[in-house]
């Protein structure tokens, strides 16, 4: 929707503008209609920060670098933004058993306290 509307544009042109080239002041109506006409009623200008965030978290970009990009200056302003939706949560399991398997062992915690390796792991423990 967005690259419809910089479609021939210059980069230092309005984003929104009417037919006649004028700027919209005051974008929520346009952006409604807009909205209305892409087929997606009820669209909040937000939902593409949101979508943003998620979208390059998923590529691997840094958070830092991500709440440059979107303008957020605090941690908490960002994890509003930064939805983790079931699917997210479900990949990441996914790929916590793939480095198990990878690597042949286990991450974290031993629960097994018959074992030779957590008695000592106990013993170092109390020493420390």
């Amino acid at each position: 929707m967005i690259a419809l509307c910089i479609q021939g544009k210059a980069a230092d042109d309005y984003v929104f503008t009417r037919a006649h080239g004028k700027r919209v002041r005051d974008f929520r109506k346009a952006w409604r209609n807009l909205c209305s006409a892409a087929g997606v009623p009820g669209l909040l200008f937000h939902d593409m920060r949101r979508t943003a965030a998620r979208n390059f978290r998923r590529a691997g970009v840094a958070e830092g670098v991500i709440m440059r990009v979107g303008g957020w200056r605090t941690r908490g302003v960002f994890e509003r933004y930064n939805i983790v939706s079931q699917a997210d949560i479900s990949d990441a399991l996914h790929k916590l058993e793939q480095a198990q398997k990878e690597t042949g062992s286990e991450f974290g915690h031993d629960f097994r306290h018959d074992s030779a390796s957590a008695q000592t792991q106990s013993k170092t423990a109390r020493v420390n």
